[in-house]
This record gives C-alpha cells, structure tokens and sequence, in this order.
C-alpha cells in the first residue's frame, strides 16, 4: 500500500547553543546549519527511507525548489508539490548540549494550500493506502473526509497541538499519534481518560520511557525506548510517526512496526540534522540485530 502525505515542507535554520536562551537573553550560537524540514517532509523522508512508496502533497514558495528536489531525490512522488506565491515554511530551531529544543515556525506556503489542490492530490490513491496528516498545514480535514470515502486509512499527528483542531480531526482518523503531554491535554479537554480516547487506535509517545499502543478492544502493545547517546531530538517523534506508517502499510505486525520506529527515532537522535538524519531501513535492521 502507497503512503500519501499532506504535509509541510520547511526550510530548517538550526542553531546550536549552550543552553536554551531564556526571556529576553541574547545568546551566541556555537554552530549554525540548514536543511529540509517540517513535520511532513521530515515524514515522508522516514516514511520513504522505511521502503514505503511515498506520495507528498504540499507547497512551497518559488525560493523552496531546492527542499522539491531534495524529496524527490529520496524517491517521493513530489507531483503534487504546488508552487505558491507566499514565502516557503521555514523553523528557527535552538538546539542546546543536551539535545533538546524550542522552535519557531513560519507557515508560510504550507498554509496557502487550496482544497482542489489537496484532492487532486488523492485522485491515484486506492482502498487501503494511508494518508498521513499534522497540523503544520491547512486542508487537513477536508483530505482526510475524501480519503476515508476512498477507504484509505487516516493517520494523524496531533502536533503542533492544538486541541480544538484534533477533536475536528478524531472523527475522521483510524490513527492517532501524541505524545505523552498532548495525550493528557486531549484528555481533559474531552473528559475522558487517556486510554479511552474516541479513536479506533493511538499512540502515545513517551520519550525515554517509550511508546505505547492503544487499539479498541484490544491489549496495549507497548516499546521501550533504546538507551543512546543524544545529539538533536528535533524530527525524532516524525522519524517514528513515519516509519509507523510506513511499517502499517507494509503489513507488519503492530509490535514490530513500534520496534522498527523505536529503533529509527534512537538512531536519528544520535545525530545533528531533520531529514538528513534519519536512518535508512538497512541501518534500522543492522541496529536491531546487533
């Protein structure tokens, strides 16, 4: 099963500095670089370095032609990659020695989407393909109401979080990804429980402490978290979310598509960089027979 993606596509500026600067410091960076980035690309690439076949529907402006090539040099169908007139995304990321981050993101062309564009988009997807979504676009509810009459299955990455956009989502999704702090304000703000979340499946993130999978009517599947040395957690939990899909639409079993994920986000984190950083199945496969 091909994977479709509605997704941004970000220029990332990342800057490394020695700690996370508080209000109103001004910091010196100790290193400064850039490459492709944005929730959506950086899942694409993990869904495609995965084995999936991958489909990426966004925008860019006319300075993002670079992040195209760069997509489609990782075998993504970039065909429905439209070119705006608004400026491409692009994240501000602060990254301190420990490995974690505050970002800022510029939407720019990612929230310039039409929904004629997006549809068009799905028109070669058949029953049983996935679509991935975030919340770094617009459009997303109106793909995932044509994707389900296609009978394709909908994964949704509830980040950045916005809760009242994630229950305009839950009724259209099979899948749902969170992390552990997401999952909690959801919760309350339906007044249900963590575990009783009104979608057929999700999964929470834990970072160091793992993941854990919900399925309706069914025993959790849970994942540890593999112990490494890290560098830059920035794109970690896309790396996951897209070898997940990547693994369910491949027809793997839901523990070793965890395992799998599990093992691509320890291997990412161990590096600088978003997309450029995440593992290659080869690399996924060799770390998890070691």
């Amino acid at each position: 099963m091909a994977v479709y993606n509605l997704g941004s596509i970000n220029a990332d500026r990342v800057y490394r500095v020695p700690h996370l600067p508080a209000p109103g410091e001004t910091l010196a960076a100790v290193e400064y670089f850039s490459g492709l980035g944005g929730k959506g690309a950086n899942q694409s690439v993990a869904a495609a370095r995965a084995g999936a076949r991958v489909v990426h529907i966004g925008a860019v402006g006319g300075d993002g032609g670079w992040m195209v090539d760069l997509l489609a040099g990782e075998g993504i169908d970039t065909a429905h990659i439209w070119c705006s007139a608004e400026p491409s995304g692009h994240a501000i990321i602060n990254v301190d020695d420990a490995g974690e981050n505050a970002i800022v993101i510029f939407p720019g062309a990612n929230r310039a989407l039409v929904a004629e564009h997006v549809v068009a988009g799905l028109i070669d997807a058949v029953p049983g393909d996935w679509l991935m979504l975030q919340n770094e676009t617009n459009c997303q509810a109106e793909a995932a109401l044509v994707a389900r009459k296609m009978g394709m299955n909908v994964a949704y990455s509830a980040a950045p979080f916005d809760a009242m956009a994630v229950q305009t989502m839950l009724p259209l999704i099979k899948l749902l990804i969170l992390n552990e702090v997401e999952a909690t304000q959801l919760a309350g703000a339906l007044g249900t429980g963590v575990q009783n979340l009104p979608v057929p499946r999700t999964i929470i993130t834990k970072g160091a402490a793992g993941a854990i999978w919900l399925e309706q009517g069914k025993a959790p599947v849970e994942v540890p978290a593999f112990s490494v040395r890290v560098m830059d957690t920035t794109g970690a939990g896309d790396t996951f979310a897209g070898y997940v899909v990547a693994g369910l639409a491949g027809g793997l079993q839901v523990s070793e598509v965890l395992r799998r994920a599990a093992a691509a986000a320890a291997l990412m984190v161990q590096k600088k960089g978003t997309a450029e950083a995440i593992p290659l199945l080869d690399e996924v496969m060799a770390f998890l027979n070691q």
